[in-house]
Parts: C-alpha cells; structure tokens; sequence
C-alpha cells in the first residue's frame, strides 16, 4: 500500500511541479523510504524511474487540470463572498463578458468562460484558472457605462488569457504541502494514517487556494492583465479608457487598508498612467446609447 501512496503522491504532484521539482520530491521521499525499510532500494529505483518518465510527460498543466483547479477556487472565493441573485444582472455580465473573451488571445478554455457577480460591497474581483470570473457588487458600481464594465472584465480575462492563477499557485506553498504529505508516505501508514495524511493534503490545498485569493497577483501580473485588457478591448471595438474610468472611480472610493483591491491591486493612480501609456493615441470610439441602455436595464439596483 505505502508503494502505491507514493506514487500515487507524486502523480498528485504533477498538477503543480514541474518534472526537475518532481524528481527533487520523488527521489528525497524514495531515500525516506528506504531508509524506514517501508521498501527496498530496488523499489526506489522503480518508482524514481517512474515518476520522472510521467514527469517528462505531463510537464505542464492541462487545460483540464487548469478547470479542475480553477473550480476550487472559485468554490472558495464564493464560500465568502455569496453568488448575488439577479438572473438579468448576470445574464448581462456574461453577454458582455463572451464578447471579450472571444476578442482576446485566448478565446476558449476546457470549461468555457463564466462571470459572475458576488453580492459585496466590497471593490473586489476574481480570476480562477480556467476562465471562472466573480466580480463584486461594489466594483460595478465603480462603472458609470458598458465602457467601464467591460475594463473590468478584459482585465479578468487578461488574468485567465496569461494564466496568472496557475502561475501563482506554483509559487504558492505548494511545495511545502507536498513535502509534509510525502514525509507522512516514509512511515508505515495503515488505512486510518492513510486517510488522516490525505485530508491533510486536502487541508493543504485549501490554504494554499485561500492565501492566493488573499493576497492577490503579483503587481506585475495586474499590470500585465492591464496591457491585455487594453488590446482586448481595442480588439471588441470598446473605448479602452473605459479602464481609466473605472480605475479613477474605483481610486475616489477605495478605503486604504482594507480588504479589497486596497489590499491586493497596485494604486489605482499608478495603473492609470500605465494604462494610459498602453493606449496611446487611438481614434475616438463614438458612445453607443444602445450599450448605455442595456448597462442601466441590467444593473440598474446592483
């Protein structure tokens, strides 16, 4: 049983490891191993040929992978921040958010994209991986028209379209949970052990998903997402200064030291000019009363 825990470990390890980090993991558990006679050196051998040759396979993330991970953080965010009941509202978020995403460099993921609002007043937003997008009742309000809306939600899908999620998890502390549970695989685990070190990983990813959703991207993925939100939105025919907009609504409003973009996003004020730089000098985009129209309908009480 402890032959197969091991293996079945380090495939788990896949999902975020490459495979040099992967060999690393398998050969100092292996060692661990042994040495508690839990198997043999020729065992360890086995499953260190094993595991780099499944490595060498599967070395990125896949697309189904990516949903997968991108689901459980999603269930996290929206474990705290509760899905916001309107069927007009979010049927409209996700017109225009279908838009973009096809305007964008990456128009489809294995589970599709999906927006939805979460009923906080918070200024907040989220990417999960995989295209799950959530956006806060008090972000919206931050948006005068469509222009603003659809700001917020190419800079969301610049987040999923470069896969910050992923590579934020990978520089998570995924690393240390793999460790603790690999350690657990080294002594002589029984049915009970066994399934007390796999809630314990269980346990693990959760915090690892809870501390990226904490603490945000790093600065220079939300610049990075910025840049992409301002050729998306080139690309659908929307003013990109509707980014602008919304960033100078949101900096009017935000509280400093809170939870919300506060927290997790580089000063509204800074972003803007970087912003401004990535949109250099484009035609005037002529206001559409049809894209104002439905933006009142639709979040008009949100």
């Amino acid at each position: 049983m402890n032959r197969y825990f091991l293996c079945s470990v380090a495939a788990a390890a896949l999902i975020v490891a490459g495979c040099e980090t992967l060999d690393t993991i398998s050969n100092v558990t292996t060692s661990a191993a042994v040495a508690t006679g839990v198997i043999n050196k020729d065992q360890a051998d086995s499953i260190n040929r094993t595991t780099s040759a499944v490595g060498k396979t599967f070395d990125t993330i896949t697309p189904e992978q990516e949903y997968w991970v991108g689901r459980t953080v999603a269930a996290t965010i929206l474990a705290t921040f509760k899905p916001y009941d309107s069927e007009a509202a979010n049927h409209y978020l996700n017109v225009v958010g279908q838009y973009l995403a096809l305007c964008s460099d990456r128009p489809e993921t294995f589970g599709g994209y999906h927006f939805q609002i979460m009923d906080s007043d918070e200024i907040n937003a989220f990417a999960a991986p995989g295209g799950l997008i959530l956006v806060s009742r008090g972000l919206l309000r931050c948006c005068p028209d469509e222009e603003a809306v659809a700001g917020v939600l190419a800079h969301e899908i610049g987040h999923v379209e470069l896969k910050h999620g992923l590579k934020s998890i990978d520089k998570s502390r995924m690393t240390g949970a793999l460790t603790t549970v690999l350690s657990e695989a080294g002594k002589n685990l029984g049915g009970k052990e066994l399934a007390e070190a796999t809630k314990a990983f269980e346990g693990s990813i959760t915090d690892i998903t809870s501390t990226m959703i904490n603490s945000g991207y790093s600065r220079s993925f939300e610049f990075q997402a910025d840049a992409a939100a301002v050729h998306i939105l080139k690309n659908a025919g929307y003013d990109p200064n509707g980014l602008v907009v919304m960033l100078s609504e949101m900096e009017k409003r935000l509280k400093p030291g809170g939870t919300d973009f506060a927290k997790t996003h580089p000063d509204p004020r800074v972003r803007i000019d970087k912003v401004k730089a990535e949109i250099g000098t484009i035609p005037a985009v002529a206001p559409s009363s049809a894209r104002q129209a439905r933006f009142a309908k639709a979040l008009r009480g949100v």
